[in-house]
């Protein structure tokens, strides 16, 4: 009897420290005032968005005159299409 008083006493105190510990570092995350918000991620995200807009659209305008019309007339000699 008195080894599984012992045995529950030291299971308590093992996971009554580790209670405290775990309340330690939540409260830790929780105080820390360094970190990412959403507003600047979503910020980020949609000047990468645009950028790229802007930078399809310029190499689409760059190269409409040269790229696409070998482009049609490569598939359209591929595929055998007489139209």
């Amino acid at each position: 009897m008195r080894k599984i008083k012992e045995n529950m006493n030291r299971l308590a105190v093992k996971g009554y420290v580790k209670g405290i510990r775990a309340k330690e570092r939540i409260a830790c995350v929780l105080a820390q005032k360094s970190g990412e918000g959403f507003v600047d991620t979503a910020l980020k995200i949609l000047i990468s968005v645009v950028i790229g807009a802007l930078l399809l659209a310029g190499l689409y305008t760059l190269f409409k005159d040269t790229v696409l019309p070998t482009l049609t007339d490569k598939v359209r000699t591929l595929f055998n299409y007489q139209g």
